[in-house]
């Protein structure tokens, strides 16, 4: 299983961002992205499963929206309207049901949103 990230960078606030993370080595369940800022725990940040359900943390509804192509198995986070306290390393995280869930995860891309 390998899952890799791409996008991320540096951007204003009030700007947008795109992240997109590449998933090959099975089907994935759920998939979706976790950030961790510093001297912060990792948080979810939104999460779409396989049949296009989606999640979101309350702090990103209305700002972010992510999605899916299961064909391709990828999966895609716009961020509009960035906020410094969007800061963080941003983390592709899938994951597979087979009697129970394994959890995989990305190396993580930075995303940081200037005042």
């Amino acid at each position: 299983v390998r899952l890799v990230e791409s996008g991320g960078g540096l951007v204003q606030a009030g700007g947008s961002l795109s992240l997109s993370c590449v998933a090959s080595g099975s089907a994935f369940n759920i998939i979706g992205w976790y950030r961790q800022a510093p001297g912060k725990q990792r948080e979810l940040v939104a999460t779409i499963t396989i049949g296009g359900i989606t999640n979101y943390a309350d702090s990103v509804k209305g700002r972010f929206t992510i999605s899916r192509d299961n064909a391709k198995n990828t999966v895609s986070l716009q961020m509009n309207s960035l906020l410094p306290e969007d800061t963080a390393v941003y983390y592709c995280n899938a994951r597979v049901y087979s009697r129970r869930w394994s959890d995989y995860w990305g190396q993580g891309t930075q995303v940081t949103v200037s005042s």
